[in-house]
């Protein structure tokens, strides 16, 4: 319910802090005081068209407002969820306007969009004026009105599952016609790609693992060509050409030729350099066995290296030819495995689905006919429960009808296979229309009201704001309107604006709302009455300009025979 309003220039209004409590709360106070600036000023906060005009005179901007305490489980709060705001005990929609039209919304201080603003706004209060119906008179929510009223709350969850499994059921018709369909276009291409991808039959992490081995084989014929160059130069390229080995020998020889005359120890001279080329010698076939063990161990195999090669590279044209990676290569295959298959047995499946269709569709009609039966049954419960209430208020010659109109199969939906039409006919003989349609301005608001009485338990919103309902009826007819009031509002939060002082006594809470002139400038004030202060109010609402003591004595005798 709405626990609080705060104002801040809007217009006459300079700064207001309002409270409500549960119940009934009645706004009274003389034609031009302000009752409609304040109700101007909660359509500010629940998302209204935002006019400049409002923004009071000086002042630059404008700001409202309001508190809200939903029960648990409100809509309001999935919607709050659905737009990922966090939820809290209190909801406060504020709306900021500027002088120049310009306007910012928020809600618990977080800045969001005048159309969310709105939807809120829908959810939490319910307006109900001579010139401004909202709520019951849009027909968009007539049934879910009417299914609350008197329908099980089972067939209207049976309905809404049928229909998500019916629509399930002719997706997956339709998806499975479509990719039959694609797949016979394509059918020549796919066998081919099958054909292609299933000799290549690429394998999870193969071009990784290729890839390294190729790398490794690259490196090893790098050795072995290396070694080969090494040993290439310690032998002979051909016989006419003499290795180092054979050179060494050679020059030993040559060395030995020498004669020891002439030194004193009778060696031969050239003995050191003979001893370095036994040693060159040495060490020559040393290296050459060494050399010829790496090239025995390096094993060079250039026909593995392309073959791997070879692989690598069709693994890597195949990826490219079909627009994926070599990694996605087994999937690519598997899925257009699945396409052909689901090709060649795809008619028996599409057959199967059709069949589910037409189960799933006559499930959901059977649940529709249930729903609609219950319907017409709550409809008539409902059109009774109105008619009884429509002659104390001064309507015992309007008809209320609920209407039920099958829809044409592409009109159905979670909600059934019919709409449903709050209509009325004013007078005797006249065809039933939409409310807002036939009934004029006062026969409007009371009509809602008689609705409000019967559905109050109905509907979600826990605000109501009528607007003058009891406006142009007096007497009997006054205070009918004041006792129905009452029974909504042992319901739900109701806010009345109201001219009637039968009405303004069955009040839990009364605001008189007054314009003064300070400083030779006029504003809005709103005053708590209690006691004696609400009496002489409602002795103004009777008498008028000058309140005698039996206005007085009729104020008691009212606010005593509704205590």
């Amino acid at each position: 319910m709405l626990t609080a309003l705060s104002i801040r220039d809007v217009v006459l209004i300079e700064r207001l802090d309002l409270g409500f409590g549960a119940g009934l709360t009645v706004l009274t106070g003389e034609t031009g005081a302000g009752k409609s600036i304040l109700l101007d000023s909660l359509g500010l906060a629940l998302g209204a068209r935002a006019e400049s005009g409002l923004v009071r005179h000086g002042a630059e901007q404008a700001s409202v407002s309001a508190a809200f305490q939903p029960p648990p489980g409100h809509p309001a709060y999935a919607l709050l969820a659905e737009q990922g705001l966090a939820a809290e005990d209190e909801l406060v929609l504020r709306r900021v306007l500027s002088r120049d039209g310009r306007s910012r919304a928020f809600v618990n201080d977080q800045p969001v969009g005048a159309a969310l603003l709105r939807r809120l706004g829908g959810l939490l209060v319910e307006v109900q004026g001579q010139h401004d119906q909202m709520g019951l008179a849009d027909p968009a929510g007539h049934a879910a009105l009417l299914d609350a009223f008197a329908v099980p709350p089972a067939l209207r969850t049976g309905v809404a599952e049928a229909w998500r499994r019916w629509r399930a059921a002719t997706t997956a018709l339709a998806e499975a016609r479509e990719a039959m369909a694609t797949a016979q276009r394509d059918e020549d291409w796919l066998r081919h790609a099958v054909e292609e991808l299933a000799a290549l039959q690429p394998e999870a992490g193969e071009e990784e693992q290729l890839a390294t081995e190729r790398q490794a084989l690259q490196q090893g014929e790098k050795r072995a060509e290396a070694i080969a160059a090494a040993l290439a130069e310690l032998t002979p390229r051909d016989r006419r050409s003499a290795g180092p080995a054979a050179a060494l020998r050679a020059a030993g020889r040559a060395l030995q030729r020498l004669t020891p005359a002439g030194t004193a120890s009778g060696e031969n001279p050239a003995a050191p350099a003979l001893a370095a080329l036994e040693r060159a010698e040495e060490a020559l076939a040393e290296a050459e066995m060494l050399l010829a063990r790496l090239a025995a161990d390096a094993d060079a195999d250039p026909r593995r290296l392309e073959a791997t090669e070879e692989r690598l590279f069709a693994l890597r044209a195949a990826a490219r030819k079909h627009q994926v990676t070599v990694a996605e290569l087994p999937g690519l295959r598997e899925s257009l495995t699945a396409r052909l298959a689901a090709l060649e047995t795809g008619t028996a499946r599409v057959a199967e689905l059709e069949a589910a269709a037409v189960a799933a569709r006559a499930t959901y009609v059977t649940a529709c006919e249930r729903l609609s039966a219950a319907r017409r049954a709550a409809a008539t419960r409902l059109d009774q429960a109105v008619a009884r209430e429509l002659p104390p208020l001064r309507l015992d010659k309007a008809r209320f009808v609920t209407g039920l109109t099958p829809l044409e199969e592409s009109g159905w939906g979670a909600a059934g296979a019919e709409s449903v039409q709050f209509l009325i006919a004013t007078n005797p003989g006249q065809t039933p229309g939409p409310l807002a349609r036939i009934a004029s301005g006062g026969e409007l608001s009371r009509l809602m009201l008689a609705l409000k009485v019967v559905l109050a338990g109905a509907s979600p919103v826990p605000t109501l704001v009528f607007d003058e309902v009891d406006s142009g009826i007096g007497g009997a007819t006054a205070a009918a309107v004041g006792e129905r009031l009452a029974r909504v509002a042992e319901q739900v939060q109701v806010l009345l604006v109201t001219h009637s002082p039968q009405v303004a006594a069955r009040g839990l809470a009364h605001l008189r709302v007054a314009k003064e002139v300070a400083k030779g400038r006029a504003q809005t004030l709103v005053e708590k009455l209690q006691g004696p202060a609400r009496r002489e109010e409602i002795a103004r609402m009777l008498a008028g300009e000058t309140v005698t003591e039996a206005a007085r004595a009729a104020a008691d005798s009212l606010l005593v025979g509704v205590g």
